[in-house]
């Protein structure tokens, strides 16, 4: 396993994110630090502050250490918008590398836009999207559909700069934020192909400004589930929220739950410039990724062949990354998941649900056994939770918690209706039905590999009167796995309401 660390050095943020390198072209992050060092507040020349290049270094010496500490192998280090236009940025790079031994390496215009749409079309299933994030000295928009970029703009204007343009003693909040909104709009007119999209074009937010919005909402919200990626807000709720913020002074923006303390002074400018978009693009509705330049980067380093295409299968991937992380036997779990599909559909005449909730059946049963790597006894407990908590890529938090209860229900004979009802707000009371059926497929799938040999490689069924006949085609003795399956007759019969007979 190789331990690689990335050092995303931003207009208003210096992250490290330390990742362990799976066999296969996987990753998962191992450890995070941040620190505000805000390079985007600039000399008038446009240099670099000497205040902000030493706090700068601090943080990269600190970094270097953490690096040493967790035996990192390799750093990678780049710098956008801020460095890239600074008048001292040789000076500066410099300065970094004979303090710190790190050589930073300042992506263009072009290769930070292309590394944020990666770190999107490689973790999230929207066919369609208009791509905005915003930086402390720049603002991104790519527009891309059926996984190929259409358009690309990058404004040189972002929540810090944008901050020290506006906000001013001499003038009230919300003065500031609507002169920030005016502003922005004014530079959104000048672009043709804005004018062009889709209308079913889905907006995806990125970067640390979103991310805390959608924390923020989610306490505003209750919202049940503790995962920001994939999170769909409703302009709305934008609304409320902006409307909010405006108001507060630095004191009270410092107290809300949800925002970094470091980003409380420029998140405002960060709201105004969202909501010209919004009011100009007239988007009802904001999905926030949780990956985006910082993982286009290990996407491209880890997985080169993303460069020439993105990973067609992002649910897929994301399932083998935590699988193989946890030490999951994936073999047994990808052929759990062929007898589900067979189930479902040798049933479908029995359950008639759509194909949509394959995908949940697939997440069940990829991860059915990860709770053992806690504890074995009531580890379908464990496994639920962990699914709850995985921010799987390249599925819906409504399908994630779904999978959650159909693996719970696992070793139950109910739903747990008190934990059910923390999630009224995303299940409706259909689901209840579902939930019971799928997982008795689950629990037949798992049965019909209990040896984890793949003895019976293809099932079909028969609905004759009040039974059901499974048939099993095998490859080899199957013994194990005929007993385990016939000891879930009578749960079958429960939900489905037919007699199971299996040969």
């Amino acid at each position: 396993m190789e331990k690689i660390a990335l050092i995303d050095l931003g207009s208003n943020t210096a992250r490290l994110v330390i990742y362990d390198v799976l066999e296969g072209g996987y990753f998962v992050v191992s450890e995070e630090r941040r620190e505000a060092v805000r390079l985007g507040e600039t000399e008038a020349d446009g240099s670099l502050k000497q205040t902000r290049i030493m706090q700068a270094i601090a943080t990269l010496k600190a970094f270097k250490e953490m690096c040493s500490i967790k035996n990192v192998d390799k750093i990678l280090a780049v710098a956008t918008a801020a460095v890239r236009r600074a008048s001292n940025q040789k000076t500066f790079l410099a300065d970094i590398y004979n303090a710190t031994g790190i050589r930073v390496t300042v992506v263009s215009e072009e290769e930070e836009a292309n590394y944020v749409y990666q770190g999107v079309i490689n973790s999230m299933e929207i066919p369609r999207g208009m791509i905005m994030e915003i930086g402390g000295g720049s603002t991104k928009f790519v527009y891309y559909n059926r996984r190929s970029i259409l358009h690309t703009h990058i404004f040189e204007f972002g929540a810090v700069t944008l901050s020290n343009m506006f906000m001013s003693a001499d003038k009230t909040p919300e003065q500031c934020s609507d002169d920030i909104v005016e502003y922005v709009k004014a530079q959104l007119e000048q672009v043709e192909w804005f004018k062009e999209i889709d209308p079913d074009t889905q907006l995806i937010g990125v970067g640390g400004s979103c991310r805390n919005l959608a924390r923020i909402i989610r306490k505003v919200k209750k919202y049940p589930l503790d995962m920001v990626h994939n999170l769909n807000m409703a302009t709305e709720d934008f609304d409320y929220v902006y409307n909010m913020i405006r108001t507060l002074d630095l004191d009270k923006k410092r107290r809300i739950k949800g925002l970094s303390s470091a980003r409380a002074d420029v998140f405002p400018a960060a709201l105004a410039v969202i909501k010209a978009f919004v009011d100009y693009m007239g988007f009802t509705r904001i999905v926030a990724s949780g990956s985006g330049l910082r993982e286009g980067v290990m996407f491209n380093y880890v997985v080169p062949q993303t460069l020439e295409k993105p990973i067609s299968d992002v649910l897929g991937y994301s399932l083998h990354s935590f699988g193989y992380h946890m030490g999951v036997n994936v073999a047994h779990a990808e052929q759990t998941f062929n007898l589900c599909v067979q189930l479902f559909k040798q049933l479908r005449v029995l359950h008639k649900f759509p194909r949509m909730y394959v995908k949940v059946l697939r997440v069940c049963a990829m991860m059915h056994d990860v709770g053992k790597t806690f504890k074995f006894y009531n580890n379908a407990k464990h496994t639920s939770y962990m699914i709850l908590n995985s921010n799987l890529y390249g599925i819906s938090h409504r399908d994630l918690v779904l999978a959650a209860f159909v693996t719970d229900v696992n070793n139950k004979e109910e739903v747990n209706y008190t934990e059910w009802s923390k999630y009224n707000a995303i299940l409706s009371p259909e689901d209840v039905e579902a939930v019971k059926k799928l997982s008795v497929i689950l629990r037949m799938a798992i049965a019909l590999d209990y040896s984890m040999r793949s003895a019976v490689t293809e099932v079909s069924c028969d609905v004759l009167g009040d039974s059901v006949i499974l048939k099993t085609e095998l490859a080899g003795d199957a013994s194990l796995e005929l007993k385990a399956a016939n000891n879930i007759a009578m749960d079958f019969k429960k939900v489905f309401r037919k007699n199971l007979e299996i040969l």
